[in-house]
């Protein structure tokens, strides 16, 4: 069997993966749904053509227009249908090189899973793995367990389970008493493919001394998962993946448009620091 590193490296092959982050318009049934699943396809469109021009490594896409977030026992299947189409879409256009994720909010990690395995995607980001904590959207308990049990059930051992650990937007206090390393070291016991550093919220970098600490912890690969701007690139140059989704849109607004000129210096300043 192969481990967890070089499994990540069979997907992504350049050192430190840069990730786009699409954000796909509010979904059928979610309060801000404009009433339109052909511009939302059309737009995630457009937002993938633009990342495959610069040459990402991979790209994830996420539903984080559907505010407030539900836990995934309140999902209508109209949630799963549109993700559905709208990744079969996506992965008409882009390339086998380029890793192709996804990620359902709130916890939709075995929906994300499904769909995964249903568009021949690569990898899912799953939250609440190991350890259960407190989101803005109430109690969320781990599911390592039964989502890997249902990955083998579905025969999907070849996408890659990336997790969050200490996940931004939560609180951890009911597990204070557990470190980031020691996190990721239940998250690999548990047999997830990577685990995700982010910072306190959306937008927010990763703990430096963190990533340090993850590095010596565990041997999965290591991603950042928010915060990672043109300025502190090279603070994470040491990690195999960086998810990156508002420093690309205007202003550094997660919810703006993508902003070419932002993705063009950032991938060029990563081309740089990978010949270093």
């Amino acid at each position: 069997m192969n481990s967890p590193m070089k499994k990540f490296h069979q997907i992504f092959q350049n050192k430190c993966s840069i990730i786009g982050m699409v954000h796909v318009g509010a979904l059928p049934g979610s309060p801000l749904f404009a009433g339109s699943i052909d511009k939302i396809v059309s737009k995630a469109h457009r937002e993938t053509e633009t990342y495959l021009k610069h040459e990402v490594d991979g790209i994830i896409i996420e539903n984080m227009h559907d505010v407030p977030y539900i836990k995934s026992k309140h999902f209508g299947p109209e949630t799963t249908a549109a993700m559905t189409r709208i990744c079969t879409e996506l992965k008409n256009i882009i390339p086998k090189k380029t890793a192709f994720g996804i990620q359902v909010l709130t916890s939709g990690n075995t929906q994300a899973l499904a769909i995964a395995k249903t568009c021949s995607m690569d990898f899912i980001r799953a939250e609440g793995f190991v350890f259960s904590h407190i989101g803005d959207e109430g109690f969320i308990d781990a599911e390592a367990g039964l989502l890997m049990r249902y990955r083998k059930k579905i025969e999907a051992e070849n996408i890659l389970v990336l997790t969050d650990i200490k996940k931004k937007h939560s609180s951890h206090a009911i597990t204070n008493d557990i470190s980031v390393g020691e996190t990721a070291k239940a998250a690999e016991f548990f047999l997830s493919d990577g685990v995700i550093l982010t910072g306190a919220s959306t937008g927010d970098p990763a703990n430096i001394t963190e990533l340090q600490t993850l590095k010596q912890s565990t041997a999965l690969p290591i991603l950042i998962g928010s915060g990672v701007t043109y300025e502190n690139l090279d603070n994470y140059i040491t990690a195999q993946g960086l998810i990156v989704g508002s420093h690309f849109k205007k202003g550094g607004k997660w919810s703006a448009e993508l902003d070419e000129e932002r993705i063009g210096l950032f991938m060029q300043k990563m081309s740089d620091l990978r010949r270093m």
